[in-house]
């Protein structure tokens, strides 16, 4: 399948990103409606997002500008063939 170049349909596939994250979410709160599950959940969607943004961004900008990451899968062998090799 070849990457999606068009700018329209990527914003589709954000916005439907958006809407899966809502539908689950509200799923999970229907589930369990607490308050507590409520903060929960957003602390996990908050720590992942920051998480994505780290393997993607800081790593790339920060730490190691040569490397262009991706996926997670590609970041995560950067990761531990980096850790392999002496410093």
């Amino acid at each position: 399948m070849a990457d999606i170049k068009s700018p329209r349909w990527l914003y589709i596939k954000g916005a439907l990103f958006v809407c899966l994250g809502i539908l689950a979410s509200a799923l999970l709160l229907l589930e369990a409606p607490s308050v507590r599950v409520a903060v929960l959940l957003a602390v996990a969607v908050w720590a992942f997002a920051r998480a994505y943004y780290f393997a993607f961004y800081v790593v790339e900008h920060y730490i190691d500008d040569g490397y262009r990451f991706a996926g997670l899968l590609s970041f995560l062998r950067h990761v531990t063939r980096r850790h392999r090799r002496p410093l």
